[in-house]
């Protein structure tokens, strides 16, 4: 198969007409795209989905649960998605050396991501190695939650179950904590903003079409997770069908209502304690194969892995390159990568809708601030929210830091080093092609502005 062409590129003149000679890259390339695909969905599709996306919805209030849910996917993680696989395809560069390259003035956002990883867990695997331990550890997962699934909607009680997590309650959405477990579960399941998107598609072929596989891979992490609900309300339909009482008081909305629910739906099943070994090993394939797993402690999942933190990370991209890299020229980056443009919709939301859903629900958070608790009961001690906020500002504070150390150790005056830092670098694909393209037909620069 011929290799496409990326960093690293020549022309030949043909007719007076500069054509682009495919060259093959030195940089490892996944030797197929089912091996990409299948690492993506490792990485995104694990706990987040069987685990954490049930237990918010039953904490807030079941089917409300996905008006902002489904708002933030279309507005925030589907856009997101595709700006983070895509520059890691476009560049062929990690997370942080990736925006060094786009916009050096945001390479912060890089060791941001690195922060936040080393806060959840142990994130780097060798890339190219999970071609290979993906094959079992992302397939295996979705026959359990099948037979899981399958098993709960035929217990009794679980009609009642699926009727509490689909019907909406709107007086929750007056709650901002609804609005932040909504978003935050978008980006978590998505593994937004924390650099790994970025990284996996740095190993992609240069003409590989990033944007099918964006909307692909976002249906499918949403559809598990819709999927996994069904799994869980069944199973706590069939538990307050035994005990009598209102599914709302059934379980403890905490993390470990998972672990409460499918038990239950296991025990029910011929076999069960061959059933129970086999969900177990789901559990260890999925925090396995994902970025991190049951977190121990709330401080983590609360202040480390998401809320505020990912909203921050997630206005930062989107004003980057939807303002100062420029939304357009981004656009040209994946056409000339796949041959077309994606839907303009997408283009708009990082430009200006995810922004401002972002910052609006981080306002909305921040005036109706309340305290984090155990298990909704229990204050943290005063070192419990000290430990929080470092979770947070450790993370978010690099991209100012090293943004005014750039700023700091770049020559020139103040104007002259902010255009400097906010240059693309001139050895990216499209710049450099358009400069050899210029050299060989004797131009020094486009003319009238324009690209031939």
């Amino acid at each position: 198969m011929e290799k496409p062409y990326g960093q690293d590129v020549k022309f030949m003149l043909d007719g007076g007409t500069a054509h682009p000679v495919p060259n093959t890259l030195a940089r490892g390339q996944w030797s197929s795209k089912i091996e990409f695909l299948l690492a993506v969905a490792g990485q995104i599709i694990g706990l987040g989905n069987v685990w954490r996306f049930p237990y918010l919805c039953y904490k807030n209030g079941g089917g409300v649960f996905f008006i902002p849910y489904i708002l933030f996917l279309f507005t925030c993680g589907i856009p997101l998605f595709l700006l983070e696989t895509s520059l890691g395809q476009y560049t062929k560069q990690g997370s942080i050396t990736c925006w060094r390259q786009i916009c050096p003035l945001f390479e912060g956002m890089g060791y941001g991501n690195l922060v936040v990883v080393l806060y959840s867990s142990i994130y780097y695997i060798v890339i190219l190695a999970w071609a290979f331990v993906v094959y079992v550890t992302a397939t295996f997962p979705y026959l359990m939650l099948m037979v899981l699934l399958v098993r709960g909607v035929t217990l009794p009680g679980a009609l009642d179950g699926i009727k509490f997590y689909l019907y909406p309650d709107p007086s929750r959405l007056s709650d901002p904590q609804v609005w932040m477990d909504a978003g935050t579960q978008v980006f978590y399941s998505y593994a937004i903003c924390i650099g790994c998107l970025t990284a996996l598609g740095s190993y992609n072929k240069y003409n590989n079409n990033c944007y099918k596989d964006c909307v692909y891979l976002c249906l499918l992490n949403s559809g598990t997770s819709f999927v996994a609900g069904f799994a869980i309300f069944s199973a706590l339909g069939f538990m307050a069908y035994e005990q009598n009482t209102d599914i709302s008081k059934v379980a403890e909305s905490g993390p470990g209502l998972a672990f409460i629910a499918y038990p239950r739906a296991v025990a029910m099943m011929p076999f069960p304690q061959v059933w129970a070994i086999f969900f177990f090993i789901m559990i260890i394939l999925l925090g396995l194969d994902s970025e991190g797993g049951l977190y121990i402690f709330q401080l983590f999942d609360y202040y480390a892995c998401s809320g505020m933190t990912l909203l921050l990370f997630a206005i930062l991209q989107s004003v980057c390159i939807g303002w100062i890299y420029g939304a357009d020229r981004f656009y040209d980056n994946i056409e000339d990568m796949i041959g077309y443009k994606p839907f303009p919709l997408i283009k708009y939301c990082l430009k200006y809708v995810t922004p401002v859903v972002c910052m609006g629900t981080f306002i909305f958070s921040l005036v109706k601030f309340t305290p984090l608790k155990f298990n909704n009961t229990i204050e943290y001690p005063w070192w419990g929210y000290a430990l929080g906020c470092w979770f947070t500002l450790s993370s978010t504070l690099t991209v100012p830091i090293v943004m005014l150390y750039n700023v700091i150790t770049t020559p020139g005056t103040l104007r002259q080093r902010i255009s400097i830092l906010c240059t693309p670098a001139e050895d990216l694909p499209l710049i450099k092609k358009d400069k050899m393209r210029f050299e060989l037909l004797g131009l020094t620069s486009p003319p009238d502005g324009k690209v031939i």
